[in-house]
């Protein structure tokens, strides 16, 4: 039951306004590295095999602060989706264009001039996920830094979506997506997190909760927060007798 976390980049300065892409030197502004720096404190009690990034700076500079000095594995197929002659472009110019509706109502015809289309995009970040999943093993818990469509791309996957669904699911800046993969199927645990504890996650990840045999629990199940606590410490071992007065 490999577990997938996928984190989106933080705030740039062009984050919400232009379309950045493969845009080189788009980095971290001051709101994502404050961003970056919290969801790294949030995760330091989980144990993570690896942590993989898109190539650009946004990612890589995300992926670093979570790691905590741990590696950075780069994977392209991870990056942005490259969309050609849109990358650059305002959002409120590119809402005017043909297209736009397309990308909104009908995904996966939409094909970005001299770029690639979104099912492009999403077969090569599954296909990398399958990959990364079957190398770490089933007891893996990793961490993939990448950027929105990507991510809702991945995630309409694991939700068993077509891709015309996946503008129906958020990523939010830093925000966290959780996906178990098991033989059966994918369980999506979290998904947009932006705040709060990872203690029931951890339990969930150690328990494999809502996941055995790749089963679905029925009914719903009872969730992270009825596993049973950690076992007691044992007593500590009695005091050996005072030795006899001389």
């Amino acid at each position: 039951m490999t577990t997938v976390l996928l984190v989106r980049h933080g705030l740039t300065a062009l984050t919400g306004a232009t379309l950045a892409g493969w845009t080189p030197g788009v980095h971290l502004d001051e709101r994502g590295r404050e961003q970056a720096r919290a969801l790294g404190a949030r995760l330091a009690p989980l144990r993570l095999d690896a942590v993989v990034s898109s190539p650009l700076e946004r990612c890589v500079e995300t992926a670093r602060a979570v790691a905590g000095g741990a590696e950075v594995a780069i994977d392209e197929r991870f990056g942005e989706c490259r969309y050609g002659d849109w990358t650059g472009r305002p959002l409120k110019e590119l809402a005017e264009e043909p297209l736009w509706r397309v990308v909104q109502a009908h995904p996966s015809a939409a094909r970005f001039p001299g770029g690639e289309s979104l099912a492009e995009t999403q077969h090569r970040a599954v296909a990398a996920i399958r990959d990364w999943n079957a190398r770490l093993g089933p007891d893996a818990v990793y961490l993939v830094c990448s950027h929105g469509d990507v991510i809702k791309a991945i995630t309409a996957d694991a939700l068993g979506l077509h891709l015309d669904q996946f503008q129906r699911v958020v990523a939010d800046p830093a925000s966290l997506t959780v996906i178990r993969y098991t033989e059966l199927r994918p369980f999506v645990l979290r998904l947009n997190d932006t705040g709060g504890g990872v203690e029931d996650l951890v339990a969930t990840v150690q328990k494999g909760e809502g996941a055995e045999g790749g089963d679905a629990t029925v009914g719903g199940g009872a969730g992270a927060a009825a596993a049973p606590p950690p076992d007691p410490a044992p007593d500590p071992a009695p005091a050996p007798d005072p030795a006899p007065s001389a």
